[in-house]
């Protein structure tokens, strides 16, 4: 078909949407499919994916069919498009024979411009044969990365969309995902038969997310000063390793007065879909979770992201603080990071399934999330270097305000490192980190006595630093591959890069943690670029109430009424009529007429003013995986290294 022209799509961008122009490579994305041809595109979270594909099925004569892995999500995705005026439906396990009929005749009478669908359902005969009979404007795959083997969050049945280039060979098809390193990238597209599409690389920079990484001590602890004294009342996700770990978070911060709720793939499906939706409806509330949660979590206004476990790589880590500030406003990604998850994520691959090559895989992930955290540069500029991009010092990361020093290491590492090959040389033992700190310091403790520690050369020769700092050092050696855990009972071993140290051959630099610095800032007085003017605090907080009550009236999460951002921009305004207010950016002409009255009641000092609009029906009730999907993945469920 020939390419509708590009006035069309900036058309629907406004009227729908509400936005003036396209962001970075959008338009390019939108004007090649809307031609007919095929996309892999990579964007950050909050880089405006959906929009590559929204416009140009809406565009383009017949439905929009994306494929998404989000079962429990595509109710809100749904809702979301219809307080648009956007034509959308979904099918899936979770509806009764009746919905779906309803779905399936409204997609065959041409009523539906988007359809949703879970890649499992194209292993239905059905299924394939209702495209068949439709005209399909598009196939957009969300999510791409769980196409890739050893990827963030595999999904097998992903494998099978290469087939629908050979079903449908002139339908065009774009795949979009948030993360990918080029060798992902290169899966990708192997594996969904895009090598031959357009690649669109967005950058990867969150300018508003402030990266940092904290020495970890007690991180619970640490965790609630930072809500209380930088973002109180805010909403957030922390992430643990274990199911242990997130139930006793989660209780330890209500306790503490921190509405927390948790969540992992050991709860009743159930639980997790009624947390998940208190998550997404609820403002201030607090998600404890394992990864099992927060793929496709559209809430804009998260705004932290905190880790007491280590990642197991740069590429998970990414996508999960993506997850903060998606609306662009100040967020914070949070981790704490300690010398037990260096052994503990050490010790996960050495007992991980898979062959050689795969164990080896999960090393240079493991090796890159270290050097992250153990870097003395910008943490930003790190970061986008391992998704082959470059950038600047930020000045907004933990590194670039606190910069962290660096000092010569080698003597210290030498002194443990000669610890632990003399306790296997002189008396055949291997002890763990504490043992060998102790010995250094020359801590006559019941253990050194009885194991008469204290009679080894290096005893007491290592007072010159801390025992936090010993750790430190310990840390870094594991992180740089310069000693290794092993045995039963994870003990130190030296590994082959440990001779050369010894010797005096190597130089061993090492990082400085800073010094621990209480912030008070809160996030609600971080000023954005183009923050409130004076007088329109007021006026926010009343179309927030709005907002909140017209939420729940019609049964949707608030930010599908207005995101923050563009509740500040109304408020920065002040319109009086629909006309000034159909010129905020995020209005688009069906929010206009459904809200527009409502809007100016709030801003004129009417509080929680509710307009007369019909509800969103709530549709079926979702499931995480319903039986057509497969299980989460299990978890551990013990959390060994406490808190």
């Amino acid at each position: 078909m020939s390419a509708p022209p590009a006035s069309e799509a900036l058309d629907v961008l406004h009227r729908v949407f509400g936005y003036a122009a396209f962001r970075g490579p959008q338009a390019e994305v939108v004007e090649h499919v809307v031609a007919g041809g095929d996309a892999l595109v990579l964007m950050p979270t909050g880089g405006g994916k959906s929009l590559c594909y929204q416009v140009p099925a809406l565009v383009r004569p017949g439905t929009g069919v994306v494929i998404s892995p989000l079962i429990a999500l595509m109710q809100d995705q749904v809702d979301a498009l219809h307080t648009l005026g956007v034509r959308a439906g979904f099918l899936n396990s979770t509806q009764n024979p009746e919905e779906r009929r309803d779905t399936e005749r409204a997609l065959l009478a041409g009523e539906l411009d988007l359809l949703y669908l879970a890649p499992e359902r194209l292993r239905l005969g059905t299924t394939v044969n209702l495209l068949e009979r439709m005209d399909i404007a598009l196939f957009a795959i969300d999510e791409a990365h769980c196409v890739a083997q050893w990827g963030h969050d595999f999904r097998p049945d992903y494998l099978m969309l290469s087939e629908l280039h050979q079903r449908w060979p002139a339908v065009p098809r774009i795949a979009l995902t948030a993360t990918a390193t080029e060798h992902t990238r290169t899966e990708i597209a192997e594996r969904l038969d895009l090598t031959a599409a357009k690649h669109v690389v967005a950058s990867f920079d969150r300018p508003n997310i402030q990266y940092r990484i904290v020495p970890k001590a007690e991180p619970r602890k640490q965790l609630l000063e930072l809500l209380r004294t930088e973002h109180p009342g805010d909403s957030g996700i922390v992430y643990c390793l274990s199911r242990k770990s997130v139930e006793q978070t989660a209780e330890f911060l209500a306790a503490q007065g921190i509405p927390a709720l948790p969540y992992h793939a050991g709860l009743d499906a159930a639980v997790r879909r009624e947390h998940q939706s208190r998550f997404l409806r609820e403002e201030g509330l607090v998600m404890c979770a394992t990864i099992a949660f927060g793929m496709g979590i559209d809430k804009p206004d998260v705004r932290f992201v905190a880790h007491l476990d280590l990642p197991k790589s740069v590429e998970g880590y990414y996508q999960e603080t993506g997850r903060a500030g998606r609306d662009g406003l100040p967020s914070t990604a949070w981790l704490a990071y300690g010398l037990g998850d260096v052994v503990q994520q050490r010790k996960m691959i050495d007992d991980s399934e898979g062959d050689e090559a795969h164990r080896r895989r999960l090393g240079q992930h493991l090796d890159a999330m270290l050097a992250l955290c153990e870097t003395v540069e910008c943490r930003r500029v790190q970061l986008l270097a391992y998704f082959g991009q470059q950038g600047e010092a930020c000045g907004n990361c933990d590194t670039c305000l606190t910069p962290a020093e660096s000092w010569d290491g080698t003597v210290p590492a030498q002194k443990l490192l000669s610890t632990v090959w003399r306790l296997k040389k002189e008396r055949n033992q291997s002890f763990g980190t504490v043992q060998s700190v102790d010995i250094l310091l020359g801590k006559r403790t019941p253990k050194v006595e009885q194991s008469r520690h204290h009679e080894l050369s290096t005893f007491g020769i290592g007072t010159e630093l801390s025992e936090q700092e010993w750790r430190g050092v310990a840390r870094q050696l594991l992180a740089r591959g310069l000693l290794e855990v092993g045995g039963p009972y994870n003990t130190l071993q030296l590994t082959e890069g440990s001779q050369a140290v010894l010797k005096g051959d190597r130089q061993v630099m090492l990082r400085k943690d800073p010094e621990r610095v209480r912030t008070r800032r809160s996030s609600r007085s971080a000023a954005p670029p183009a923050d409130l003017p004076a007088g329109a605090a007021p006026v926010f907080e009343r179309l927030r109430a709005w907002r909140a009550a017209t939420a729940k009236e019609q049964g949707v999460p608030a930010y599908v009424i207005f995101h923050d951002a563009t509740l500040r921009a109304i408020a920065a305004l002040a319109p009086t009529s629909l006309p000034a207010l159909g010129t905020v950016s995020g209005v688009g002409e069906n929010k206009l007429a459904k809200y527009g009255q409502g809007v100016l009641a709030a801003v004129g000092g009417a509080a929680a003013a509710a307009p007369a609009v019909p509800a969103v029906p709530a549709g079926p009730v979702e499931d995480d995986w319903p039986v057509e999907e497969p299980p989460e993945e299990d978890y551990p469920d013990d959390d060994p290294w406490g808190a």
